[in-house]
């Protein structure tokens, strides 16, 4: 009786030790053929709106979680500053162009005095030559009186010419460039394009197409430049981030196929792709240059390090389903195993059921 019992006893350790070594291959195998893991969170663009400009709101056109189309009125500001200033640059530009008409004219009347300045000039220096003709024919034929006054005259008569040229130049910078490349008339037209712009901006559009959070204003806020006043969260590109075990990636590579559950949508199993994996995480040594930091679950047992496996799909139903930092159950099969990948594809299916009571 009791060698019956010892035997029995032996028959069930080693069929415990069996089945325990079974679990251990199909743990060590899994592990880098099938990894699994519930550490992976959906992840997506984040777009702050901010006005380009400052004002008062007074028009909102949407609540909170609205789903919004890239180019939608969001928020209007105040427009009548922005209109005030559009009519002072248009009206600048009706005061540059008069005043460039009234250079022009100041730039004629220079060129106008030059000339009868050069006139004189011509006329004094041609009584000069006479004086001096005369004086060397005949000495006493003129009085000291009359020479000096040729002289004079001729001297005057260059200065005169001197400040109408000058004269002229100062006008001729004044007026600048003719037409539209004139510099006062291009600082005008840079005005109106500003005070345009300004006033295209008073209307807060969406940047991209997505649903509306963090939404906490009102008709009379006043909206800064560069300031936000929602979030946006963008549909251009959702995401999952599972955090992978280090020795989940020996096998891993990119395109592998995956299946992963959503706690949304209890039961169901959605497949996707992997996208890329992490070459590099936050820890005390590497803390520098923003490497993304991955959690750990803190044990008896230290954790192995994780890196970040990002996973896509193009499932429409799913993208409708992701909810940023929505938890998610992700299974990467990396190879044709029959037998793990079975077991793998059991156990999401489990997860999935369970996910009713979590």
């Amino acid at each position: 009786m009791v060698k019956k019992k010892n035997a029995s006893i032996k028959k069930i350790s080693i069929i415990v030790l069996l089945v325990t070594g079974v679990f251990f291959v199909w743990y060590v195998l899994s592990d880098r053929y099938t990894p699994y893991t519930d550490q992976a969170r959906i992840h997506g663009l984040i777009t702050p709106v901010s006005p380009r400009v400052s004002g008062f709101i007074t028009e909102i056109e949407v609540k909170l979680h609205s789903q919004v189309k890239a180019g939608d009125v969001l928020f209007k500001l105040d427009q009548r500053p922005f209109q005030i200033a559009v009519e002072i640059a248009e009206a600048d530009i009706d005061n540059t162009t008069q005043s460039i008409s009234a250079s022009a004219a100041s730039v004629k009347s220079s060129a106008g005095k030059l000339g009868v300045a050069m006139a004189q000039l011509d006329r004094a220096q041609r009584n000069w030559d006479r004086v001096q003709k005369v004086m060397k024919e005949n000495k006493g034929a003129l009085s000291e009186s009359d020479q000096d006054q040729s002289e004079t005259a001729l001297l005057e008569a260059t200065e005169q010419v001197a400040s109408a040229e000058a004269s002229l130049e100062r006008a001729q910078q004044s007026l600048g460039e003719s037409g539209p490349d004139n510099p006062k008339i291009r600082k005008a037209v840079q005005n109106l394009e500003k005070a345009m712009l300004d006033l295209e901006f008073s209307t807060v559009l969406a940047p991209t197409d997505g649903a509306i959070e963090s939404f906490e204003v009102d008709l009379g806020y006043y909206a800064s430049a560069g300031q936000p006043i929602t979030t946006l969260i963008s549909n251009s590109d959702v995401w999952i981030q599972a955090n992978m075990k280090e020795n989940n990636l020996s096998m891993m590579h990119i395109d592998d196929e995956v299946e992963f559950a959503l706690d949304i949508a209890p039961g169901k199993i959605f497949k996707g792709k992997v996208r890329s994996l992490g070459f590099g995480v936050a820890t005390d040594q590497t803390n520098k240059g923003g490497l993304p930091s991955v959690s750990e679950k803190k044990g008896w047992l230290q954790d192995p390090q994780r890196f970040p496996v990002i996973i896509s799909s193009n499932d429409a139903i799913v993208r409708d389903l992701y909810r940023l930092g929505g938890q998610v159950d992700v299974v990467v099969y990396t190879g044709d195993s029959y037998i793990l990948n079975s077991i793998a594809s059991m156990k999401i299916r489990l997860i999935a059921m369970m996910s009713y009571v979590r």
